[in-house]
């Protein structure tokens, strides 16, 4: 799919890229022609995913959730301006509802719903001196389905209210707000909840259109597409990429 979607001329910067879904978004866009700065707390990882990607994808350590850090880094990326953000760093708690205290949930969604808030807020001047400025938002189905999991579905679907309430306010600017919401994605940090748990697969092949979960890369895609100039009359609008589970639900 992101064969034919050009990105060239155009510098993004993905969150949480060192690994899973953030490494196959960035490649993703590296693969289109854009230059990608890639997002993480650890300077090791990333420089290892920096050289797995390839020559256009630049590590950049900061951590979303401190002021300071998230100063700094935007202060390199305006050096040479900004066309896309992919606010992609996503954190869960699985513990139940009653486990989780008042500490955990602020915690949680300052990672999920107040640094891209604020990241979005920091790239907007920049996005506005791009003939196509684009925000990602990675949201998830957990907003459409409410199953359990208080915490990460509160942070999402909080997240989709921002992306429409962002498009309807950066229009004018010619900056396109959308976000993906993904489905059960086979990653590293599900690896072993999806492998170890038969009954995820089995739940999967019978709730699931295609019966199976996505790959990183099948999330990657629609991304690229949104940052594309394809996608340049869509704005505010969450794209679900989940092999028809929402359907079946």
């Amino acid at each position: 799919m992101t064969a034919s979607i050009s990105l060239e001329g155009k510098t993004a910067l993905v969150t949480g890229a060192a690994r899973g879904l953030g490494l196959a978004i960035a490649q993703a866009l590296v693969d289109c022609g854009a230059s990608v700065w890639i997002n993480g707390r650890d300077e090791a990882a990333l420089r290892d995913a920096a050289a797995r990607i390839g020559a256009n994808a630049r590590p950049l350590t900061f951590d979303i959730t401190e002021e300071a850090e998230c100063e700094r880094a935007f202060a390199q990326i305006a050096e040479e301006g900004l066309d896309i953000l992919v606010n992609n760093v996503g954190q869960r708690d699985r513990r139940s509802f009653e486990e989780i205290g008042r500490e955990d949930m602020a915690r949680l969604l300052d990672a999920n719903l107040v640094a891209p808030f604020d990241l979005a807020r920091r790239a907007a001047p920049l996005l506005r001196a791009s003939p196509q400025g684009r925000i990602i938002n990675i949201t998830s189905i957990a907003s459409e389905i409410a199953r359990g999991d208080a915490s990460y579905t509160a942070s999402k679907a909080a997240l989709d209210g921002v992306t429409r309430s962002l498009a309807a306010e950066l229009g004018p600017d010619g900056i396109t707000v959308n976000a993906v919401a993904p489905g059960f994605v086979l990653t590293e940090a599900n690896d072993e909840w999806f492998t170890g748990t038969p009954e995820i697969a089995a739940h999967l092949q019978r709730r699931t259109s295609l019966g199976r979960w996505a790959s990183p890369e099948e999330i990657a895609g629609p991304v690229a597409f949104l940052a594309s100039d394809a996608a340049s009359y869509i704005t505010g609008h969450t794209l679900i990429v989940d092999g028809g589970y929402v359907t079946h639900f």
